[in-house]
């Protein structure tokens, strides 16, 4: 029997809208089409013009639906994670019939039930993770359908998003003649891909640098726990060589992709090459070293940043050490320089499908991966949450919960880090998403 789908993702970006088309069965996935445009009414991740941010994605679709010769009507969409907000949830039912095997119904009831923590009027729930379930103080079942029982008990981990940020997305593919089949957190989506069981599993911290915003996230169990995003990426790269050298935005561009290094130490005065700049005849000469001098001192503050919120919940002490991706993942040295500022192993992710072999293709194939593994269990767990949105109840959250930390709002913390043993670092970390 042919279990081939289709699988479309749409991963709208600062600086592309992508869009790849894939033919997946349960164990293999081929990528027959890839469409990309030039991403317009986009600030740092977040859509800001609704009518051209729609026809970028159009374009996008356009080119894939040629190349795949594939009509595109339903995407996956990846949704930034901007203003996240994350909740530990449990829930509880009574089953009546004790000899009924537990069905979808049931599922659906107590993953329903798990969703007591309210939200302020502006966010909204996007994604319900299930842990496990528990029937009759059985724990960790993985899926209970089948078994019977008198009680069933469920615990997960939930999200929710800005309204304006998921209206806005969702608008933009109805706009550009798309159906919105499934939307993931882009982190998850990512990670599927970029970090392999074991990285999942025992813990690793994913960093995205986008072109409008670099994101740095934390999967543990298999699970996004912790994210933070600062609000620069790979454009400002871009305007501060501009700036710099007195050149235009598109040749700032071609000299970070061709020429540029992430550190300066790895430049040479003796390497030069010809830089068009404005109000000069002719070309200026500029050494490799001072290229990359420029390039150093924005990713240093970046890092330097993300640095500080990832040892404020002892993120950097993780088995997995560090996994880099997105565009600006594949300049020369970036690895060397993110390990001396964050003082833990770091590796770069390059996808490696044909066509595709670079870091800013992680996230658009990861969500062809993360759609290609869904379960009946996610499905129903996306059913339950689509019917809590269209009817919310809404209130102030009764405790803090942990949520996405933006650049703008940076803690002052100390760089030094725990002495603590690796187990109890460990439980301390946890302990302080899930009291």
């Amino acid at each position: 029997m042919d279990d081939t789908k289709i699988i479309v993702s749409l991963d709208i970006g600062t600086t592309a809208m992508k869009v790849v088309v894939a033919s997946a069965t349960s164990d293999q996935v081929n990528v027959i089409g890839v469409g990309s445009a030039y991403a317009q009414g986009m600030n740092r991740g977040v859509i800001v013009d609704l009518d051209k941010a729609a026809g970028a994605i159009k374009q996008a679709v356009k080119k894939a639906a040629s190349q795949s010769n594939t009509e595109i009507h339903d995407v996956i969409v990846g949704l930034p994670v901007n203003g996240l907000q994350i909740f530990a949830c449990q829930g509880m039912i009574a089953l009546s019939d004790q000899t009924k095997e537990i069905d979808d119904t049931d599922v659906r009831k107590v993953l329903a039930a798990s969703l007591k923590q309210t939200l302020p009027p502006e966010q909204e729930y996007v994604a319900l993770i299930p842990n496990s379930f528990s029937v009759d103080g059985f724990k960790n079942v993985k899926d209970p359908r089948g078994m019977i029982g008198s009680r069933l008990e469920f615990s997960g981990i939930l999200y929710s998003l800005p309204q304006s940020i998921v209206h806005n997305c969702l608008r933009a593919v109805r706009q550009a003649g798309l159906n919105s089949a499934y939307e993931v957190l882009m982190p998850l989506a990512g990670a599927q891909l970029a970090l392999d069981s074991g990285e999942q599993n025992f813990g690793s911290v994913l960093i995205d640098f986008g072109g409008g915003q670099t994101t740095a996230t934390v999967i543990h169990d298999h699970k996004l726990k912790f994210t933070t995003v600062d609000a620069e990426g790979g454009n400002l790269v871009t305007h501060d060589i501009s700036v710099v050298l007195n050149t235009s935005l598109q040749n700032a561009d071609k000299l970070q992709r061709y020429y540029g290094k992430a550190e300066a130490r790895s430049g040479s005065d003796a390497e030069k090459f010809p830089v068009t700049t404005v109000g000069q005849d002719q070309p200026q000469m500029i050494s490799s070293k001072y290229l990359a001098a420029i390039i150093e001192a924005r990713l240093q503050q970046i890092l330097s940043r993300l640095e500080k919120q990832l040892v404020a919940v002892k993120a950097l002490d993780l088995p997995g050490g560090i996994v880099l991706t997105g565009g600006l993942a594949e300049l020369s040295g970036i690895e060397t320089l993110t390990q001396k500022i964050m003082g833990v192993k770091v590796k770069t992710f390059i996808p490696n499908q044909m066509g595709l072999r670079h870091p800013a293709f992680t996230e658009s194939l990861g969500l062809v991966s993360y759609a290609q593994n869904l379960t009946d269990l996610d499905l129903l767990a996306r059913a339950v949450i689509k019917k809590t949105v269209s009817q919310p109840e809404r209130s102030f959250p009764p405790k803090e919960e942990p949520e996405v930390v933006d650049s703008s709002a940076r803690a002052s913390v100390s760089k030094s880090r725990s002495t603590d043993s690796t187990g109890e670092k460990l439980k301390n970390f946890w302990k302080k998403f899930f009291d």
